[in-house]
């Protein structure tokens, strides 16, 4: 099943942009007349019609919508210390967006051996992986923040769950499936910390503001596996 991506859908017609309309009509040879899918990345399938053919700027006309459509019943927020090679967190977004994912934050810690992150590449790749995996919702890549900035306006209302490698006789973890298995609401957040985990000061600042302490099984795993690891974990506990 061929998608195409546009947010420039409404009143019954649609337009896609330059890179969309150039893969529809110069790769895929798509004319005036032909019907394609179209999705909004606000979770709405569109099917189309094309009235105009220019690689600059393909013109619709919606034959009908699915709201909802791909969608999953929970919100997920993946807080991720970016990881020193680029390539494996690019690999964890995807990933994690063919799984179910609605936020993805990548997230500078003390120990954070990047520092700074450009989200450009990223968004194409999860925009790509959104397609691929059949939805219609874009997950949304925020700028880099700080793991205390995030911990500050973390969502008061989500299970809040901050995945780390030492172990606190004060604050014992618990398995993310014994912490999912407990929270009857539908929205989570999981904070996954860099290569040399997060401090034990980020880590006391997340208990205090509510978050608990999980673990991802007896492996260790790598910053992007232990995500994706957490992605699962939500996803079927609400499959």
């Amino acid at each position: 099943m061929e998608l195409f991506y546009s947010p420039d859908m409404g009143g019954g017609f649609g337009h896609l942009g330059p890179e969309e309309s150039v893969h529809c009509v110069k790769v895929l040879r798509h004319r005036t007349g032909d019907r394609i899918h179209v999705i909004d990345g606000e979770g709405t399938l569109y099917l189309c019609e094309l009235v105009s053919d220019s690689p600059k700027g393909v013109d619709l006309m919606v034959l009908s919508s699915e709201p909802g459509w791909g969608s999953h019943s929970y919100h997920l927020t993946l807080a991720v210390c970016p990881t020193k090679n680029n390539d494996r967190y690019e690999w964890f977004a995807e990933k994690a967006t063919e799984v179910g994912v609605d936020r993805i934050v990548p997230v500078i810690g003390d120990r954070s051996e990047r520092k700074v992150f450009k989200t450009d590449r990223l968004r194409k790749i999860v925009l790509s992986a959104t397609k691929q995996s059949l939805k219609a919702r874009l997950p949304q890549v925020e700028e880099p923040t700080g793991v205390k900035e995030f911990i500050a306006h973390a969502d008061s209302d989500a299970l809040r769950l901050i995945a780390y490698c030492f172990e606190d006789e004060g604050h014992p973890r618990i398995s993310i499936k014994e912490a999912l298995s407990a929270f009857a609401g539908d929205r989570v957040e999981v904070l996954i910390g860099p290569e040399g985990d997060f401090s034990p000061e980020e880590a006391r600042l997340a208990l205090d503001s509510g978050f608990v302490p999980v673990h991802l099984g007896a492996s260790r795993l790598r910053t992007e596996t232990a995500a994706v690891t957490a992605a699962e974990a939500v996803y079927f506990k609400y499959l």
